[in-house]
């Protein structure tokens, strides 16, 4: 029996009702995490009810967990802690119908001492979305319970306005949980901590000193298995509303009154609410020489495999301040960063040959990878006589701390934050439609795709989006590695 974390868990048992429980995301994410928060004492008891459509039964399902956890856990599994998992395993194919699944919660539920809570996952296409939720409300599963959406929350405004009124027809508001595993990301709530628990930082988080503000999410996978999915949604819907408006929203907020999720979530709405709408002129959409050519892609397809854009907060803290954000499919490198660039100084006291400004502005930079880092360049002066100036930064590094093991994977932390009914870092639907909102002249409008090759930085015409300035990737600079001595 694993050891119960007092304070960092929810404070009642949980029931897990997992639909789509045979699929890519419940192998590779779901059930390796849901087994690590129970067994690590995160949670006060926990059964599972998977739900899909293959035709299994109990045991089937357990070998499909225990093969899951043997491919994708990151943690080593031991087999008593397994064997005492895979007890609270039950399943239901979609076939049976809810009255079928309400037995296998009832049978859950009693098999725990005291009163319990449940909470629904919907790992399942947006198209089956709609039908799960009903299915919920006939098993008469929505009293103590909370619900798990996965991305997209529509495909524009007025579908994100149908699905919410829906999803509002079985749950209340503060039930539902929309999910994005960026958010979940330690380094992402690490910007709440550097922004406000630091003096140094904050006075200088505004127009006054920031010259603009990048966040760049390129990829290098291609589809995969998504070419259906993919193709009804592109880039755009898929990464930049889901993903990057969250994360500009914890760059931008003011501060909240309080680091609870009722004044977070107001914080991030603000922020939504003073975005100026997304002008197609603003835009670069392009697409991956040989997407065309992929397995369930139309031969003709406009669809964007990449986009870069400019936005703009029209409030007193961010007025005249661009950011710049950009995510695409097949490109140079995976990376996931956040550049703030500071204003220069007004006038240089520098000679012309001294090397003072050649490499740009300084930039404090934030890695959201799940290992944190985060850099602060600067100028500095190169020993020696004379007076030239290089580049120079300081650098953090989570591996630098004692801590690089007690980082929650993105999903488990949500999952923990969802039964704890911690909104902090989930979306609203009034978030959702507002971005949906902003983004309409776009979506009525796309400018067309230019073809990129694989492998480079997207089409050349990020440059002139982004000119004067500069894109912070490629990085002239590689971050120090801390296993090296001297780094």
């Amino acid at each position: 029996m694993a050891k119960i974390l007092p304070g960092v868990g929810p404070r009642f048992p949980q029931v897990v009702v997992l639909f789509g429980a045979t699929g890519d995301l419940a192998h590779r994410k779901l059930l390796p995490g849901l087994f690590y928060l129970s067994h690590a004492g995160f949670i006060p008891g926990c059964r599972i009810v998977g739900v899909s459509l293959d035709d299994m039964n109990a045991d089937g399902f357990r070998a499909a967990a225990r093969k899951a956890l043997d491919e994708f856990s990151t943690r080593t599994v031991v087999d008593s802690e397994w064997e005492a998992w895979a007890k609270t395993l039950d399943y239901v194919p979609l076939s049976a119908g809810p009255e079928a699944l309400k037995a296998a919660v009832q049978r859950a539920e009693s098999s725990i001492e005291g009163e319990t809570r449940r909470l629904h996952y919907l790992s399942v296409p947006p198209s089956a979305a709609l039908s799960a939720v009903r299915m919920i409300g006939d098993a008469d599963l929505v009293t103590r319970s909370r619900i798990i959406m996965e991305k997209p929350f529509g495909t524009d405004l007025g579908s994100a306005v149908a699905l919410n009124a829906k999803l509002h027809e079985v749950f209340a508001e503060e039930q539902i949980f929309r999910i994005d595993h960026f958010l979940g990301k330690e380094p992402a709530q690490n910007i709440l901590a550097f922004r406000f628990a630091n003096g140094l930082f904050e006075p200088i988080w505004n127009r006054n000193f920031i010259d603009h503000i990048q966040i760049d999410v390129p990829e290098t996978l291609s589809l995969g298995t998504r070419a259906s999915f993919y193709e009804a949604t592109g880039a755009f819907r898929d990464m930049v509303v889901t993903h990057l408006f969250q994360i500009l929203a914890f760059v931008a907020m003011e501060p909240p009154t309080a680091l609870e999720p009722g004044p977070i979530s107001e914080e991030k709405n603000k922020v939504f609410r003073s975005m100026e709408t997304i002008q197609p002129a603003d835009v670069v959409r392009g697409q991956y020489t040989g997407y065309r050519q992929e397995p369930g892609v139309n031969p003709e397809s406009e669809t964007e495999t990449f986009i870069a854009l400019k936005c703009s907060i029209d409030n007193w803290r961010w007025a005249g301040v661009p950011f710049f954000l950009r995510t695409g499919k097949r490109l140079a490198e995976g990376q996931r960063i956040i550049s703030i660039a500071f204003r220069e100084p007004p006038k240089s006291m520098f000679p012309a040959n001294s090397g003072v400004g050649a490499q740009g502005p300084d930039h404090l930079t934030f890695d959201l990878a799940d290992a944190s880092k985060m850099s602060l360049s600067f100028y500095g002066k190169r020993p020696g006589p004379g007076m030239r100036l290089d580049k120079l930064s300081l650098q953090f590094a989570m591996h630098d701390t004692g801590f690089i093991g007690d980082v929650l994977e993105a999903y488990e932390r949500l999952i923990l934050d969802a039964m704890r009914g911690d909104h902090t870092l989930f979306n609203t639907a009034e978030g959702i439609e507002r971005l949906w909102e902003v983004s309409t002249p776009l979506l009525e409008a796309p400018p067309p795709v230019r073809l990129y090759a694989p492998g480079s930085w997207g089409p050349n015409a990020i440059h002139q989006l982004v000119a004067p300035r500069a894109w912070r990737l490629p990085f002239e600079r590689v971050w120090r590695d801390p296993n090296k001595s001297g780094a």
